[in-house]
């Protein structure tokens, strides 16, 4: 029985420093997932603390679109008009008594604080859009003329995005701004426009990611829906809900993508160390968006020759090797993974490509696994030598 005791006594003393083994051990993988988190993201949103401004935000009355909706809200993020309250009239003696005027008015002037895009000669644009073809810079103007909301991004989209995020760098808020424009205002300013995505025999020509021209369209009242509801309510709806997709689409961009261009930045950088051609890079992190980075920084480093292979390990450790895609192109490799081992797995690929721990290749040869990073690295430089 005292045998029996002591037997119990020391598996309790096991037991509680075992358990105080692993809760430390927790503790300790927490902390250092936190700080990899952190130190992987140093950018958070802040939350305005801005007192309410008593000027006034006129726009037009009557059937609202996501432009002005959009160019309200904008507005309503900085100091001067935080909060302020919005005049909607088509009247012009109402409109002045408007501190500044959106999509209505036929005036466009900074100056004057006037953002209006209807009138005759109008032709007012973002930035040219900047791109590598065969080496050469190549600028083209962008087809779509600014909107009510284009023109209020223009000139305090700035001022938007640096009070939301005022940890970022001047060069990174460059970043932001204009791919804020390029991921989520162009498609409003081109849906208000009038700009076709696809037009006739031509590229595409901007994206639409969200849809927002749509859904705020739908915040109108019908025309036979009874009782007529309030549309100044209705546009207040409007305007959060554009709101709510910008901050999405922004916090994605500086929270996600924008930390994720140094690592990035770091593997076109050490791309030599990885394999001697240079077109093959190592993510040092799985998941993270590096596309558009990837073309970002062959311009800025004047990568020659382009990187053809991106190496990183998926959810499960499966280390894969996917092909860049032809910039601006979804589907066309600038190289993809050789013909025939397109569609085979396993056993059958080892066999075929002559690569130990080949685990599959798509049927499009735009990306590929293997067990091992060398195996996935074999993987690319033999693809390479298929040119």
């Amino acid at each position: 029985m005292r045998c029996y005791s002591f037997i119990i006594i020391v598996f309790n003393i096991l037991s509680l420093r075992t358990n105080a083994f692993q809760s430390s051990f927790r503790t300790v993988r927490n902390l250092s997932t936190s700080l990899k988190m952190t130190n992987a993201n140093p950018h958070k949103r802040s939350k305005l603390d801005i007192p309410n401004s008593t000027k006034l935000i006129g726009t037009h009355s009557g059937t609202f679109q996501a432009d002005e909706a959009l160019g309200v809200w904008l507005l309503r993020q900085t100091p001067t008009y935080f909060n302020a309250p919005v005049l909607r009239s088509r009247d012009m003696e109402e409109l002045k008594k408007a501190d500044i005027v959106i999509d209505v008015g036929g005036i466009y002037d900074h100056s004057m604080l006037r953002y209006d895009h209807h009138q005759r000669g109008y032709d007012e644009r973002f930035f040219d859009k900047v791109r590598h073809k065969d080496g050469v810079e190549v600028k083209t103007q962008r087809c779509t003329k600014l909107s009510a909301s284009g023109l209020v991004y223009r000139h305090y989209g700035k001022e938007v995005i640096a009070n939301l995020y005022p940890s970022l760098s001047e060069k990174d808020l460059e970043l932001v701004y204009v791919k804020m424009y390029d991921t989520f205002m162009e498609a409003i300013d081109a849906v208000d426009t009038g700009v076709e995505q696809v037009p006739d025999g031509c590229e595409l020509v901007y994206k639409d990611c969200t849809g927002l021209s749509r859904r705020v369209a739908r915040f109108n009242p019908r025309w036979n829906e009874d009782p007529q509801p309030d549309v100044d309510a209705r546009f207040e709806l409007a305007s959060a809900c554009c709101g709510d997709d910008f901050l999405q689409v922004l916090s994605q961009i500086v929270e996600s993508d924008l930390p994720a261009r140094s690592f990035v930045e770091q593997s076109v950088l050490d791309r030599l160390n990885v394999d001697s051609s240079g077109e093959i890079i190592k993510l040092s992190s799985g998941g993270l968006p590096w596309k558009s980075h990837l073309y970002e920084l062959e311009k800025e480093y004047k990568i020659d020759p382009l990187v053809k292979f991106v190496l990183y390990t998926d959810q499960a450790g499966m280390w894969r090797v996917q092909a860049v895609t032809v910039e601006g192109q979804a589907f066309e490799n600038r190289l993809g993974l050789p013909e025939e081992w397109r569609g085979v797995r396993d056993e059958d690929l080892t066999k075929v490509s002559g690569i130990q721990g080949s685990k599959f290749c798509h049927a499009a040869g735009f990306i590929g696994g293997n067990e091992t990073f060398e195996g996935a690295l074999e993987m690319a430089r033999v693809a390479l030598t298929r040119k």
